[in-house]
């Protein structure tokens, strides 16, 4: 069970890699050249390196380094390490792929295939557990804390970015940024089967005490316990929680470190109505609340 572990969380890292490598050339060999902006501290990036000349890859670095800080405090270790990881490697090959030659000058060519391979690269990072982006870690604690969604939290970060964008470089400029912005997140909804989407976790287990505790303890998601019983495996236990797509990755490595054979159904929710507890203290103080 511990080396299945270790092969999965190096198989995650080799993944996080090659979405930043792929991230990495979309953005040097497609919007660069064109100022077109990502979001986010790299759309940060992008700004500041056209208007000082300071490589974008140490601006990336710089910028990521105080979100990681902030994050390594309330998010899961293993998630900060594959972030930092993969921004590392995203920044080494943004210095890689600099001098090359760019693809197109085309701006609607730049939008539409820079749009696309981002947005492939930056799927595959989150899809083995990163984020290339520190605006991203401030997003999952906000929405951890309140009833704002990752996507929302980033869709308001890029709203600022672009507006001062097209003050900076014109409307047209941060127009295109902005269709690129939407490329990119219809390619992350296909491969992540819509990233910013809430979902429904359904678990069947026989460690459904030890379970529920990790995944408020680690993920500070509370977990509805039910009663239930199979056809030929007689009773068990259910888990129900609600989480983000974010989290799915998370939620599946609590799981597997503690029961292999867990049956897990994960599907997707179209609306949430009434309160949903987060953690806000440790899991005794909520008990004694209720009594």
């Amino acid at each position: 069970m511990l080396r299945n572990h270790k092969v999965k969380t190096i198989i995650d890292f080799l993944g996080v890699a090659l979405g930043a490598v792929i991230a990495a050339f979309a953005i040097e060999e497609f919007l660069v050249p064109c100022t077109i902006l990502d979001g986010g501290v790299i759309g940060i990036g992008i700004m500041i390196n056209n208007l000082t000349g300071i490589p974008l890859s140490i601006l990336t670095i710089v910028f990521n380094i105080p979100f990681l800080i902030i994050g390594s405090q309330k998010i899961e270790r293993l998630f900060i390490l594959k972030s930092g990881f993969g921004m590392i490697v995203f920044s080494a090959f943004l210095e890689v792929f600099s001098p090359m030659t760019n693809v197109t000058d085309e701006y609607l060519l730049a939008v539409c295939f820079g749009g696309v391979i981002l947005g492939a690269g930056i799927g595959l990072v989150i899809r083995y557990g990163g984020c290339l982006d520190g605006t991203e870690t401030v997003a999952i604690m906000l929405n951890k804390k309140f009833d704002f969604s990752v996507g929302q939290v980033v869709l308001i970060f890029n709203i600022i970015i672009f507006t001062v964008a097209g003050f900076i470089f014109g409307f047209e400029r941060a127009m295109y940024s902005l269709l690129t912005y939407f490329i990119t997140s219809k390619v992350l909804d296909i491969i992540q089967s819509g990233i910013d989407e809430t979902k429904a976790a359904m678990i069947i287990t026989n460690d459904a005490k030890e379970i529920a505790e990790k995944i408020y303890s680690r993920m500070g998601r509370t977990v509805t316990i039910m009663e239930g019983e199979g056809l030929v495996s007689g009773k068990k236990v259910i888990l129900y929680c609600v989480i983000t797509h974010f989290e799915i990755h998370d939620l599946k490595n609590i799981i597997n470190e503690i029961d292999e054979s867990a049956f897990i159904a994960i599907s997707d929710v179209s609306e949430i109505i009434g309160n949903h507890i987060k953690k806000t203290g440790d899991l005794s103080a909520h008990k004694a609340e209720k009594q």
